[in-house]
């Protein structure tokens, strides 16, 4: 039997139980450092982020029919627009989870699309000139963040920046030079390495562990209790970034294609992926959770272990959704020192900004062409210089969707040739 037949099998057919296991774990781990990391950010609950992509994962199995070997965990690509949404309202998150809510609406919207019209239209809409910029703009735009967790504004020890340092440079070696499994996981061995350092240095704070219960409700955000849907302004800074992370939907199930030989986007086919994909944003944000996207993490786990099994995947995530029942797993991620995410910030936003770039690499898009200097350009300045739009007194674009939006204008407006 070939490796890619044995690929194709393994998304129909249950491993022996140890191996199963062994290989949800591995999953577990591969997507828990940046599922924690992005709610640690943006201020949301840890618990209710974990439970979210337990049950958005198992949601997206059953829309997909069971077909798809893919888990969904916190998406990076909305935490700029969410601490926007939340600092514009003072910390109330009613405008940041309607406008999840939305983006999980817009993705239907668009499975309805393709189903009707095929897929050819997002090709023309979304081409890499759009997009790469798009990317480079939500992590660049998140730079002041990496900066001010590590304390280089100028209010930082130089504990913090040891800290931080160590936690940067472990993820970094870890990346470029480790083997197997570990190199899946530079982010928890990172945070792993800078959390022991802060705890060397007294610069981590214990107390919520001795508070903490072993068992616990996720401290679910619902609405009309702990928010209101709002449909102002600050709400739709969100929704338009759905434009990147669908394309990035797209490229993730493309890549698991070519990995177990099959073509996901024709079987189940595109609009029951996005289908999956947007519910289970959906859900995540009524409960207060951030938006859910494919995980090329778990990609990498599949081309590791070369079992690409819907029952391995189903599986890690009911452990992800056991662990956001732990208040003292929880409590010990609380207690993980700014420092530290600043570290990692430095590395995850960064890599989300050279990926913008590489799409467009990889796409050769070239920039002797006037056409693609001014998109890009426009793109770069308006997504990271402010920029404010008021439309009217309900609807005002900013920063990352003014970007996008005028990025998809120019590209059908300016002539090719």
């Amino acid at each position: 039997m070939s490796e890619k037949q044995a690929l194709v099998l393994g998304v129909r057919d249950c491993p022996k139980p140890l191996p199963w296991i062994v290989l949800s774990l591995q999953h577990v781990f591969a997507m828990f450092g940046a599922t924690v990391l992005v709610p640690i950010i943006v201020g949301l609950p840890v618990s209710v982020a974990l439970f979210a992509s337990g049950v958005g994962t198992l949601v997206y199995i059953f829309l997909t029919k069971a077909k798809v070997p893919v888990y969904l965990g916190s998406s990076f690509a909305y935490i700029s627009a969410i601490i926007f949404a939340k600092e514009a309202l003072g910390g109330d998150i009613s405008a940041a989870q309607t406008g999840l809510l939305m983006v999980g609406g817009v993705y239907v919207l668009v499975a309805l699309l393709v189903k009707f019209l095929g897929k050819s239209w997002i090709n023309h809409l979304l081409p890499p000139i759009v997009i790469g910029p798009m990317i480079a703009i939500i992590g660049l735009g998140l730079a002041g963040v990496a900066v001010n967790q590590i304390g280089l504004n100028g209010t930082g020890s130089w504990q913090s920046i040891v800290i931080a340092t160590v936690a940067f440079g472990v993820s970094a070696f870890v990346s470029t030079k480790g083997k197997g499994f570990f190199k899946l996981i530079p982010f928890i061995l990172g945070i792993l390495a800078g959390y022991l350092v802060a705890l060397g240095l007294g610069q981590v704070d214990l107390t919520p562990l001795k508070d903490a219960s072993f068992f616990t409700v996720p401290d679910f955000q619902l609405p009309f209790r702990d928010w209101n849907f709002y449909f102002g302004p600050e709400m739709w800074a969100i929704v338009p970034v759905a434009i990147v992370t669908i394309s990035e939907h797209i490229g993730d199930h493309k890549v698991l294609g070519k990995i177990v030989g099959q073509d996901f986007l024709q079987d189940p086919g595109l609009d029951k992926t996005l289908v999956g994909d947007g519910v289970a944003t959906a859900l995540s944000a009524l409960i207060g959770g951030p938006a859910n996207t494919t995980y090329g993490e778990n990609t990498g786990v599949v081309g590791m272990t070369k079992v690409a099994s819907v029952w391995v995947i189903g599986l890690a995530a009911i452990f992800a959704i056991t662990l956001s029942f732990l208040g003292t797993v929880t409590a010990l991620i609380s207690t993980i020192p700014a420092a530290v995410l600043g570290g990692m910030s430095v590395l995850l936003f960064g890599v989300i900004a050279s990926n913008g770039i590489r799409v467009l690499i990889e796409a050769e898009v070239d920039f002797t062409q006037q056409r693609n200097l001014i998109i890009a350009s426009a793109m770069l300045v308006l997504g990271l210089g402010g920029a404010v739009l008021q439309l009217s007194t309900v609807v005002t674009l900013s920063g990352t969707a003014l970007a996008a939006l005028v990025g998809v204008f120019l590209n059908l407006v300016l002539p090719k040739a």
